[in-house]
């Protein structure tokens, strides 16, 4: 199995954090995680890409982990995490890489290639599947969607809010949010899901934390994500969700772009939002004419590369191997 390394590298007025698997004279693939992970979530990912002879780099999203937590709400937009990308591919001396991205990974991953095609010149995106910027602000399309109770994003956005009840029992919280996302979740008594807050309510209290781990998460694991959100807390996570507006607007010039190298698409039968983005992924042949592959695991939930991470690896590998 391939060492993986960890460094402090300086980009975009920040130091991020990076993990890095495989020879340095391989082919670089930059993998981002999503909410709320860390680059731990490719632990699976990076001795399988570092044994393919690629030079395998997962980093802790600004905001996350060992990277820096910049203050303002606003140092978290789509555009300073694209910045972040190319600054991780300048550090490693490169001039080109394939960047790959899960949950929130997936859309910054996404308009890395988007923006600048000239240096990701291949992307991999799951969970979430590519939707340019629309016509209708994500706020009041989120509020829609939560119907008589409030989408977990719109609950998201008021500074401090979902941070007081994470940080109640940071352990707790972490373990409900990735039970209730998998493939393994049970639904509460009410019949609700962890996709929205009841008013007055907490998402929390829709966390059913089962008797004993799936086979794809154990103790050990909840205790590596949790003894670093329990240092960091959740703010800089959760600013991320608290630019859906900003981001919408900046992005509105490339909002019929489509992005034209080559990708892949991989989500899970019971993910939420994969199967929100039906719609998304049925204009794959308009918004990504570079799809090399759409693949939806039986069974799978959220956390795809962690719960399928065989299948993900054969998947990314094999169509790594094939760019």
């Amino acid at each position: 199995m391939s060492e993986i390394t960890h460094e402090q590298v300086g980009t975009n007025g920040i130091e991020l954090h990076v993990a890095t698997a495989g020879p340095t004279n391989g082919p670089p693939v930059v993998l981002c995680h999503g909410f709320p992970e860390l680059w731990y979530s490719w632990r699976h990912q990076l001795p399988a890409i570092a044994a393919a002879g690629f030079r395998a780099v997962a980093i802790d999203v600004r905001g996350y982990g060992r990277s820096s937590a910049p203050l303002e709400i606003e140092a978290y937009g789509m555009l300073h995490h694209v910045n972040d990308n190319l600054g991780v591919v300048d550090a490693l001396g490169e001039r080109t890489a394939t960047v790959v991205g899960h949950d929130w990974g997936a859309p910054i991953v996404a308009n890395s290639a988007l923006l600048r095609p000239d240096v990701f010149t291949a992307v991999a995106l799951m969970s979430v599947p590519y939707s340019p910027a629309g016509l209708h602000r994500p706020s009041a399309v989120f509020a829609a969607m939560g119907g008589e109770e409030e989408f977990y994003i719109n609950y998201f956005q008021e500074p401090g809010r979902a941070e007081a009840e994470a940080e109640i029992d940071v352990r707790s919280w972490l373990l409900g949010f990735y039970i209730g996302a998998s493939g393994d979740a049970v639904r509460p008594a009410d019949g609700g899901t962890i996709g929205t807050v009841r008013k007055g309510g907490m998402l929390r209290d829709r966390f059913v934390i089962p008797d004993e781990l799936p086979a794809w998460l154990t103790d050990e694991e909840v205790d590596f994500y949790a003894a670093e959100f329990e240092r960091t807390g959740f703010r800089g996570a959760l600013n991320r969700y608290r630019n859906i507006d900003r981001d919408w607007r900046d992005l509105q010039v490339w909002s019929r772009q489509p992005i034209t190298v080559p990708s892949l698409f991989i989500g899970g039968e019971r993910d939420g939002p994969t199967i929100w983005g039906q719609r998304a992924i049925d204009r794959f042949p308009e918004t990504l004419p570079g799809l090399r592959g759409s693949h939806i695991l039986p069974g799978c939930g959220h956390w795809v590369q962690q719960e399928r991470a065989g299948d993900v690896n054969e998947l990314l590998v094999g169509w790594l191997k094939g760019l």
